[in-house]
């Protein structure tokens, strides 16, 4: 199996159900979706199974949603199929960043990304999903018929990211940085709140 096959040579790439231009919107949004992924893969690499047993399992079964997406997004075929991707992948989100932020320190002002390896990691997925959803809320604009589900995904993906990377640098007792000139921007403890 050769892993080239020489159809991108003149700017085209392959789609489900037709051709697009490597610099269409629909590409560069599902390849977006393929750097959080990478990056994904990078912050697990640096996780201690012993100590991030269940984000590691968050984001195994994460980068297999992002694979979901990606096939979502470069779906233009015209024949009607139900939608692979449904609100349960988003209501889990949710859940799971409803029980790290009860885990995390409390947090009044904005913090630097940074901190451990896989907690930076963490961070860069966050901002390349923020490109990403940008990326698709263009795409949702001129495209029809597209799954609403990834972008929903997409927008709570990003808060998961920044919610792990607080809970693994406080496992690691690794202190979240804050920007020093931030002034108060959370009101009041989550736990307070509560």
């Amino acid at each position: 199996m050769r892993l080239y096959t020489r159809t991108g040579d003149k700017g085209q790439t392959a789609l489900i159900g037709g051709k697009a231009s490597k610099d269409d919107v629909r590409v560069e949004a599902y390849g977006s979706i393929d750097e959080i992924n990478s990056f994904t893969g990078l912050a697990i690499a640096y996780l201690d199974p012993d100590v991030f047993e269940d984000i590691i399992q968050d984001l195994v079964k994460i980068q297999h949603e992002l694979f979901d997406c990606g096939t979502e997004l470069s779906n233009v075929s015209k024949k009607e199929r139900p939608y692979e991707l449904t609100e349960d992948i988003v209501t889990y989100l949710e859940e799971r960043m409803d029980s790290l932020i009860e885990e995390a320190p409390e947090l009044e002002r904005f913090i630097l990304p940074g901190g451990s390896q896989a907690a930076s990691a963490l961070h860069v997925a966050r901002t390349v999903t923020r490109r990403a959803e940008r990326q698709m809320v263009t795409l949702y604009h001129e495209a029809e018929e597209i799954n609403p589900i990834p972008l929903k995904y997409i927008n709570r993906l990003s808060d998961y990211f920044f919610a792990a990377a607080r809970v693994v640098n406080a496992r690691l007792e690794v202190a979240d940085v804050e920007y020093e000139r931030s002034a108060r921007v959370f009101r009041g403890s989550h736990k307070k709140n509560k």
